[in-house]
């Protein structure tokens, strides 16, 4: 019965207090450990997704000046506006922008392959 008392003091000084709080904080560092863990997971999901989703997705028609195909004529010429410089300072950085029509002509050599096949590789071993 001698145990009981040891016990009763250590009850007494705030012994079982300090292991509830060691057992509090330990539970709770584990808790955000896992919850970050499960926030990467679910990161590498999401970005695994949006690749799927830009795999799947059509090549745009763009032409060599970034302008879609739709704002070219059937002869190639391209109607849409860009930003030319039109005055430089001393060390030849442009100063003033000005809105002219894209000088550019379309591509029209071949076309290129929309989609290529290629067999799976297959393990050998």
């Amino acid at each position: 019965m001698d145990w009981l008392w040891w016990i009763f003091v250590f009850f007494i000084v705030g012994g079982f207090g300090w292991m509830a709080d060691t057992g509090r904080t330990a539970l709770k560092t584990r808790h955000e450990r896992r919850m970050e863990r499960l926030r990467l997971v679910e990161q590498e999901r999401e970005k695994e997704r949006l690749a799927l989703e830009e795999a799947h997705r059509q090549p745009e028609p763009v032409c060599g000046c970034s302008h879609h195909l739709a704002v070219h004529d059937r002869q190639g010429k391209c109607h849409e506006d860009v930003e030319a410089p039109v005055e430089w300072d001393e060390e030849k950085k442009p100063l003033r922008y000005e809105r002219r029509q894209c000088n550019c002509q379309q591509y029209i050599g071949p076309q290129p392959l929309s989609r290529i096949y290629a067999d799976e590789l297959t393990d050998l071993a």
